[in-house]
């Protein structure tokens, strides 16, 4: 099935995306009279289809450059949409939020459909500072070099060159000493590059610092709670959820530890031995190549649920997704949506590991809720808070397990893939907690020095466990560990979600155990919502609470403790 896009209603069919083309429109909805509430309506539909067509121009733009960040054109191509039209678009767009609130109509609008985006543009309206346009823009251009520098990274080993990505499969071998000199090598590699992505950041710390300011914020903390629009939460809550994870998640990862090291029957514990299977079996093997990843991921969601399945079928009908990993791809995983085409777009980097069978099933959840949702009259219904969007994914996650023999044949294999995924939800919490507390410190010490900076990653980092590994000898990698997380040079604090999604997707997983049907059934309802609702409305909609207390912690950690004992040999 290929996809049609809806017929343009305001923008002129196949414009050109650049600012020549693009200002008369700005200006026409800027300068357009509104004589009633139909026509408030109508102009709103005309802008959020305007601003659809441009976000989707952006997008390609971003994917075509993160598959290939060697390609001088493709960066080139989306460095004039960050440096060219984003800057312009700003200014007017600030301009159209001003002229939708001060509407003589604007009170007349239906409160329960409009209030959640209309508290959005009151939001950008506050926060709007004209003198931050060009920091964004040096802030977006600036990032991009961590994607150009880490997709630039390789190793070779046994005298074959491998991406990173292909490299990490190695440490899941067996034998040790293989492990060991790939972690080693993957390590080594990252280090040649420490001092750059350090200045780097640097860099981005001051910029980002400089718009708080600007904003009449004390920091970029507090900044970016506003900017991202957290209305249901603080500051405190995220604490107390470190917390919560400290007590109630750490001391089980803990046993799980001392269990690992007597199964490998080793003296201690080294960053190498803790991907390994501790079965001494080789890696879970559930896919050959990109191609039968694709292929069978549609067939397990099609085994869910037929209309889930049929989505990513869409998907590869329309080639909208680059899975492989290969040098010169940019690191990671995204799920991209189309604003204009209802569609996402899937990039990945597999090696062929169990790890990129739920990379694909996490950024297939994404994908199900760009579909499901892309029928929502504005595109801004559609601009999902990342404590939504982590939902659909996470909880696609777990719920996908019941169907993954689609992968597996053998039982033995099935029962360690599902022990795999429930034990990588655990260590999910204690790594997000840790990269969310030290985001806190760094924007709220912003005139911390770099060796100051890795002092307070080893600091927030040992409560959690340091990952159970000892790093004794190998100081240098442990301290600069945080170098490798993407999102905090890319998407400041867009972190703490994943946390606060995780323990919603254990809570749907639970619905689902417990009902498929109805489990489903609210899942795929809260999906529909977009964000037309607030975050803790949605997820009461799919059944669950948004909570994060430690009782809440400790009901979900026995509740997933008890699952894994049911899949111990």
């Amino acid at each position: 099935m290929i996809i049609e896009k809806k017929r343009r209603a305001y923008v002129p069919e196949n414009l050109e995306i650049n600012w020549e083309n693009l200002e008369p429109l700005f200006i026409e909805l800027k300068d357009r009279e509104i004589n009633s509430v139909t026509e408030l309506e109508a102009w709103m539909r005309d802008r959020s289809e305007l601003e659809a067509v441009v976000e989707e121009d952006f997008a390609w733009r971003y994917i075509r450059m993160t598959c290939d960040t060697l390609n001088e054109n493709l960066l080139q191509d989306f460095q004039y949409f960050a440096t060219e039209v984003e800057p312009r678009i700003a200014p007017i767009s600030n301009e159209l939020n001003k002229k939708l609130v001060e509407s003589t109509f604007v009170n007349e609008l239906d409160e329960d459909k409009y209030m959640i985006f209309l508290r959005g543009v009151r939001n950008s309206l506050e926060l709007f500072r004209e003198e931050n346009i060009p920091l964004f823009t040096q802030i977006q251009v600036t990032a991009q070099k961590y994607q150009s520098i880490t997709g630039a990274m390789s190793v070779t080993l046994d005298g074959k060159e491998y991406t990173l990505e292909q490299a990490s499969v190695f440490l899941k071998d067996p034998e040790r000493e293989v492990r060991q000199k790939a972690w080693e090598a993957i390590t080594e590699r990252r280090l040649l590059d420490r001092d750059q992505l350090d200045k780097l950041f640097n860099e981005l710390l001051k910029l980002r610092h400089q718009v708080a300011l600007n904003a009449g914020f004390e920091n970029f903390r507090d900044y970016m709670f506003r900017s991202l629009g957290r209305f249901d939460y603080t500051p405190h809550e995220c604490y107390k959820f470190h917390e919560a994870i400290e007590k109630e998640i750490v001391p089980i990862l803990r046993e799980q530890s001392d269990a690992r090291l007597t199964a490998l029957n080793l003296d201690t514990l080294k960053p190498w031995d803790m991907d390994v299977d501790i079965s001494g079996k080789p890696a879970l093997k559930p896919f050959g190549s990109g191609a039968e990843l694709i292929d069978k991921s549609i067939e397990c969601f099609h085994s869910i649920d037929t209309y889930i399945g049929e989505r990513l079928a869409i998907m590869k009908a329309n080639q909208l997704f680059d899975v492989e990993s290969r040098k010169g791809k940019a690191p990671g995983g995204y799920n991209y949506p189309l604003a204009e085409t209802g569609a996402p777009f899937i990039f990945m980097n597999s090696a062929n590991t169990f790890r990129d069978l739920t990379t694909m099933i996490h950024e297939g959840g994404h994908a199900v809720h760009t579909f499901i949702s892309s029928d929502l009259e504005l595109n801004d219904f559609k601009h999902l808070p990342s404590e939504v969007a982590e939902l659909a994914s996470m909880s696609m996650e777990l719920i996908s397990m019941d169907k993954w023999d689609i992968f597996f044949k053998d039982a033995d294999d099935l029962k360690r893939a599902k022990r795999d995924q429930l034990k990588d939800v655990l260590k999910t919490l204690p790594w997000v907690a840790v990269v969310d507390q030290f985001q806190h410190w760094i924007y709220t010490n912003p005139d911390h020095t770099s060796e100051q900076r890795r002092e307070a990653w080893k600091q927030i980092f040992t409560p959690f466990g340091l990952n159970f590994a000892n790093w004794e000898g190998y100081e240098e990698a442990l301290e600069n560990l945080w170098q490798k997380q993407l999102h905090i040079f890319e998407v400041p604090f867009y972190y703490i979600e994943y946390g606060f999604a995780q323990l919603g997707a254990i809570a749907v997983w639970k619905n689902y155990k417990e009902d498929p049907e109805k489990g489903l059934k609210l899942y795929k309802e809260a999906l529909k919502l977009g964000y037309t609702r607030t975050i803790k409305e949605i997820y009461q909609t799919a059944g669950i609470e948004f909570n994060f207390s430690a009782d809440y912690v400790h009901e979900l950690a026995a509740f997933l403790k008890a699952e894994l004992e049911l899949l111990q040999d």
